[in-house]
């Protein structure tokens, strides 16, 4: 091995032996600077900040108990239990469904019993709302009556039988705001949506009506019926473009196009049933649909 090759680099003058120490040294001197020194930089203190931050945690703590109470349960009628709100109170969606159907009817519930025995709930969940239970005053009328005697019962279901029902095909503005939660603004909008129509072929098309609540439809089904159906505006729903199938209230764009495309592949379409085998067509209204299209 050649050491002498090697021996030159490790080689070092006087001055450069001198050198070396110095660099040493200060490399020492610098670590232990940057290990006993704090150089981060001091964080300043924002009284205004702090402030809002303070601010921000009562507004925090406002919010939620804002949240609590208004979790809070108040008196409601059962006949009118929507989706969401059985499910809060801890009614099964079966439960909800008897008593949807129930109300399909045309039928009120008008006892906690009645109520149980249309929904099918068990006697615990039924103890923890009764007491929120408050049906119509005319419901706790008839109650009397029945204690009463018969002719009082009498007396209270020919007031009820009273009622003037309307064609709500031929209902102007007026005939709709008698009705208890109704406005001008509201009839307007019913209006409009049986315009696009001509007609109502059903009262359940009063469901799709936006802003309508469950107790204001019932109200309305509760006045007025189908009694005519002139005017209804027929959809050619085997000769119509793409475009005039979108317009069309109950299809989407992307249903127009499905349509198009099971006829071009399926041929005309003949029949209600036909119209079940397209993609994305809405099955539990094609009863409805069915009624404003031209085969």
């Amino acid at each position: 091995m050649n050491y002498k090759f090697f021996s030159a680099y490790f080689s070092f003058s006087k001055t450069h032996r001198t050198g070396l120490v110095v660099l040493l040294i200060l490399i020492v001197v610098l670590q232990t600077i940057y290990f006993f020194v704090d150089f981060s930089s001091p964080i300043k203190t924002n009284s205004e900040k702090e402030k809002w931050l303070a601010f921000q945690t009562e507004i925090d703590s406002l919010k939620e108990l804002a949240r609590i109470s208004g979790s809070r349960l108040y008196p409601f009628n059962p006949n009118y239990i929507s989706d969401y709100k059985g499910y809060k109170l801890g009614m099964s969606v079966q439960e909800i469904d008897r008593l949807l159907a129930y109300r399909k009817q045309n039928k009120f519930v008008n006892s906690a019993d009645e109520f149980q025995k249309v929904t099918g709930m068990s006697d615990s969940l039924l103890k923890t709302m009764v007491s929120y239970f408050k049906f119509p005053d005319w419901v706790n009328q008839k109650r009397k009556s029945y204690s009463n005697s018969a002719l009082d019962t009498f007396v209270t279901f020919s007031k009820k039988k009273k009622i003037n029902i309307q064609d709500i095909n031929t209902a102007g503005s007026k005939d709709l705001e008698k009705i208890f939660g109704i406005g001008e603004v509201t009839a307007k909008r019913i209006l409009s949506f049986k315009e696009r129509f001509g007609a109502f072929v059903s009262m359940e098309q009063l469901n799709d009506i936006w802003g309508l609540s469950a107790e204001v439809v019932a109200n309305l089904q509760e006045h007025f019926e189908i009694k005519t159906l002139t005017g209804i505006k027929k959809l050619d729903i085997n000769n119509a473009s793409i475009t005039e199938l979108a317009q069309f209230p109950y299809f989407k764009y992307a249903l127009a196009k499905q349509i198009v495309i099971y006829r071009s592949m399926n041929g005309p379409i003949v029949e209600t049933a036909d119209l079940t085998k397209i993609k994305g067509m809405p099955n539990d209204k094609i009863k409805i649909i069915a009624l404003y299209l031209d085969f």
